[in-house]
């Protein structure tokens, strides 16, 4: 098989969009946020072409969060296979055509895999959204949509190919947490009810998005004491999460602190989270996550730009210092900064303050409690 059939052509050709894809492929692979602000582009897909199939590329880890999303068929690509990996894709897919490819990974990566996938016309980002040179990768581009939100953007694509905007107005997720997950769930949590608590950011390089421990462990002795709430923490089992944990239960009352770091599946975190009154954490999967299932959550955001990535359905609970942030330790005006930059500053979560997030968490807990959306039991 050729490895890479289009690359000569694919920036050079405005091809058609199809009318009625009979089957879409949509490529990204990451993050765990990422992938669930795709989710109501690919239910709005769905609900304009019920009748077409839907192949989503995804990551190992993603697909371990979505799997069983109803619809999809999954392709998982594991990025430590690297162009093995990618190989085998492309020979588990040598004899699917797909009507259009709905590029929407912004990595280098992604772009090489998109080569040995056929596809009439291939859907990227436009120039100013494109990174890696993705635009050169694809047929046609999104139209420009200057300072949009992640999930905004994805759902770019879903206009671009004309889907009735009474499907890409109207969010919705239905994430599949099945029985096994909610009895983990409730193994860890007991009967008690309790705010969750995801005090630690993938670790990445100079990836400063942690905040306090003594900021999270007095939000955790305010809630237990005003509120009767136990704080359930979660997260890997890597010795950074773990540390944080035991800072927070040594500065928080010993009854007021559930410690599920490190204990729970993605499944299982996806129970705890429709389980919870509250979502308390910086930017990171947790957010998107409790987003998705409408779970009330405060982001702590300041060193990404919560305009681009806050918890969408929450985004006014959302406590802000990052305009803060660029000004102290970028020294720019935030409105002339290049959209979505990042502060890489080790002290810029150090702006959050315990009674601003206490104060969000309040707002939040004020709010009458409805079941506007349930997870499903799928697969």
């Amino acid at each position: 098989m050729k490895a890479f059939p289009v690359w000569s052509v694919a920036n050079r050709m405005k091809r058609p969009l199809p009318e009625r894809p009979a089957h879409i492929c949509v490529l990204r692979l990451s993050a765990l946020g990422d992938v669930c602000n795709l989710v109501p582009t690919v239910r709005a897909l769905q609900r304009q072409w019920p009748e077409a199939r839907l192949t989503w590329i995804v990551g190992k880890g993603e697909h371990s969060l979505l799997s069983g999303l109803s619809g999809v068929e999954f392709v998982v690509y594991d990025k430590a296979s690297g162009l093995t990996g990618m190989r085998e894709i492309w020979r588990q897919l040598a004899d699917t055509h797909f009507d259009v490819l709905l590029h929407m990974q912004q990595a280098l990566r992604a772009s090489v895999l998109s080569l040995g996938l056929k596809a009439k016309v291939r859907v990227g980002y436009d120039k100013a959204r494109a990174k890696d040179w993705q635009h050169r990768f694809t047929h046609r581009q999104l139209d420009p949509h200057p300072r949009a939100h992640v999930l905004e953007s994805f759902m770019d694509f879903a206009r671009l190919l004309g889907v009735d905007p009474a499907y890409t107005d109207h969010l919705e997720w239905n994430l599949p947490v099945p029985e096994a997950a909610m009895a983990e769930a409730a193994r860890l949590s007991g009967d008690a009810p309790y705010v969750l608590m995801s005090p630690c950011a993938n670790p990445r390089l100079r990836n400063f998005r942690n905040w306090s421990p003594e900021g999270y462990a007095t939000v955790t002795e305010h809630l237990w004491a005003q509120h009767g709430l136990k704080t359930l923490l979660t997260g890997g089992g890597s010795a950074q999460e773990r540390e944080m944990g035991e800072r927070i239960r040594a500065l928080a009352p010993d009854e007021a602190v559930i410690d599920a770091i490190g204990a729970s599946s993605l499944k299982g975190l996806l129970a705890l989270i429709a389980r919870a009154r509250l979502v308390i954490a910086p930017d990171s999967g947790p957010v998107h996550m409790a987003n998705a299932l409408r779970t009330p959550t405060v982001g702590l955001y300041a060193t990404t730009n919560p305009d681009r990535a806050a918890p969408y359905l929450w985004r006014e609970y959302v406590v802000n210092r990052y305009p803060d942030a660029v000004r102290a330790y970028l020294h720019k005006d935030p409105e002339t900064i290049t959209w979505g930059e990042r502060v890489r500053h080790p002290d810029a979560m150090s702006l959050i303050r315990a009674e601003d997030v206490i104060a969000q968490a309040e707002a939040l807990l004020a709010l009458p409690r409805t079941a506007t959306s349930e997870p499903t039991n799928e697969a």
